[in-house]
């Protein structure tokens, strides 16, 4: 689960971590309001007006804006609301702009980067820091490896003080600032920890001509099977920026990513999943979505998944792609007749090709409810190997 960036701000400050002072604004007249009540033209000559989407990037994109007057604030905030930003992030649709922060500005001296992230490979949490912070970290990771420095924290002890002060003079950060900055990477730490975290980063990491170490920008992901805990968390999602499939999946239970492709495919257990994604992709298909149906779907289930992958046109044909130990294939199959009966007028049709590979627990029960059904377009394959070509041929001779 993602939030906004002044929600961020938020729970970070809350751990002790120093950020601007701003508010939210949902209008131009909250905006006007805000940058008034900040008052900060007067301090350092600044307010930003920073667009609120779910997405990195905006500021190349045009969604940072630097307020010399009220009238600026106005006038920006105006040409932000309701803007669509596109940034490598977005994808081309790009993000429909609904809230902004209103910040003071900073007397900045040097930028830098700083993150927490959970490294599998090691099973540890990872603070990761550069000196070339307002970057795109994976362009510094790609282009300047040696820029990144890496702190792997032990899960008993957690973030210790000498971690953090080595990784300050790592960073090269002014003597005066250090003690500063080693702090903000504990409670940045206790923040990552203390709220089930998969990402917490600041990208720029900010000294001021002060001397003052300020997280200039925030980003905190959640893990969302720890959400149960952090009710206050979840009050934060803006369903607004999240994919409506993907929230109609999760209400049902199921695991749905969109992948933007048109070949459908409906399959149960995640390695299944991505395999059965990267077989569309080996014959030349574009996967419309991972889909995990889990292993206790009932026919109910299997409709609705069936409707959400049909939604709005996306998808041209559906490959489902069954390996049933819990899960049965005659749950399955009867899950294909009830989506008919639900999605067409007669009961009997889909409006896509589906290729349906069944193997496991009832298999040939299920292939026997198939092969009775009167639906059309529904093609029995005996692999997945099979499978995946046929729909893969199918959805590309409809292109024709």
């Amino acid at each position: 689960m993602n939030i906004h960036e002044y929600q961020s701000k938020a729970i970070l400050k809350s751990y002790g971590v120093a950020v601007p002072n701003g508010k939210p604004a949902f209008t131009v007249e909250e905006a006007v309001k805000a940058a008034e009540e900040l008052g900060s033209f007067s301090d350092n000559g600044v307010v930003v007006v920073k667009a609120q989407i779910h997405a990195g990037g905006r500021g190349k994109a045009g969604g940072v804006k630097l307020a010399k007057s009220i009238d600026e604030v106005k006038a920006y905030a105006t040409e932000l609301l309701g803007k669509v930003l596109v940034t490598h992030q977005t994808g081309p649709e790009g993000k429909k702009v609904n809230r902004l922060l209103i910040e003071e500005g900073s007397n900045i001296k040097k930028e830098y980067y700083l993150s927490f992230v959970i490294d599998r490979q090691s099973a540890r949490v990872v603070m990761m820091g550069s000196s070339e912070g307002g970057m795109e970290i994976e362009k510094v990771a790609a282009e300047m490896p040696d820029k990144i420095v890496k702190e792997y924290i032990d899960p008993l002890i957690g973030l210790a003080p000498f971690q953090a002060t080595r990784m300050a003079y790592a960073l090269s950060i002014p003597a005066p600032a250090v003690r500063k900055a080693a702090n903000l990477m504990s409670c940045l730490y206790n923040a990552f920890i203390g709220k089930d975290c998969s990402l917490a980063e600041i990208n720029p990491l900010v000294v001021t001509a002060d001397d003052d170490v300020i997280a200039l920008d925030a980003k905190l992901n959640f893990d969302d099977s720890a959400l149960f805990r952090h009710p206050d968390i979840e009050a934060l999602r803006d369903e607004s920026e999240e994919d409506p499939k993907e929230l109609r999946a999760a209400k049902a239970g199921l695991n749905y990513v969109n992948l933007g492709g048109n070949v459908a495919c409906m399959v149960n257990g995640a390695g299944l999943a991505m395999a059965t994604v990267d077989i569309l992709k080996h014959y030349g298909g574009e996967p419309a979505n991972f889909l995990d149906v889990g292993g206790d779907s009932s026919p109910e289930k299997i409709a609705e998944a069936f409707q959400i992958m049909l939604d709005g046109g996306q998808s041209k044909g559906i490959f489902v792609n069954i390996f049933g130990g819990i899960n049965r294939c005659d749950a399955i199959a009867n899950g294909i007749i009830e989506a008919a009966k639900i999605i067409s007028e007669d009961g009997k049709s889909i409006p896509v090709p589906v290729v349906v590979r069944l193997e496991g627990t009832n298999v040939e029960l299920g292939r026997q409810i198939l092969k009775d059904s009167p639906i059309k377009n529904v093609i029995m394959a005996e692999s997945m190997e099979g499978g995946a070509k046929e729909i893969v041929r199918l959805v590309n001779e409809m292109k024709i």
